[in-house]
């Protein structure tokens, strides 16, 4: 009985600690039509998330940007070997290998190779913050913006 009781306590322990992860699950979708300096923008962003610690069970993010002449869109998810770090007030995402991923979806641009979203979570916000393009080159393709996980409603951020 003696020696099961150091493993059953090590075990006890790993639940308390498992239990003590992170954990965010979100999903969302996401639009706004703005002006700015004259010109009609169209905002779109939907996704789905779903971390526990630094394990990543779902991840998903398309995010869009239409102006009057032309748009841009972009998306990242599992396929794409996004890695989470835990920090102080949520999650940084990133991807293993960018380069690999932009030329798996056929984008050979060679900028923003560390780039990074960072998730991070107040309450019933979770604020969305890209670093750099991720993967579809050089220009912003991600859009910041700040999502109530109770009510659905968005803010994106300029």
């Amino acid at each position: 009985m003696k020696r099961r009781l150091p493993a059953l306590l090590m075990l006890l322990c790993g639940l308390v600690q498992a239990q003590d992860l992170p954990v965010l699950e979100a999903k969302f979708s996401c639009h706004l039509l703005h002006q700015q300096d004259g010109e009609r923008l169209n905002f779109a962003d939907q996704a789905q998330i779903q971390l526990e610690g630094t394990h990543i069970r779902a991840f998903q993010w398309e995010s869009s940007l239409f102006r009057n002449t032309h748009g841009h869109e972009c998306s990242i998810d599992s396929s794409d070997d996004p890695q989470a770090e835990v920090t102080a007030k949520g999650w940084r995402i990133s991807l293993k290998d960018s380069a690999a991923a932009r030329s798996r979806r056929g984008y050979d641009f060679e900028r923003g190779h560390n780039c990074s979203i960072r998730l991070e979570r107040e309450g019933e916000q979770l604020q969305i913050k890209p670093s750099c393009p991720a993967l579809c080159g050089s220009r912003m393709n991600f859009t910041a913006l700040t999502v109530n996980l109770k009510t659905g409603l968005c803010q994106y951020d300029e």
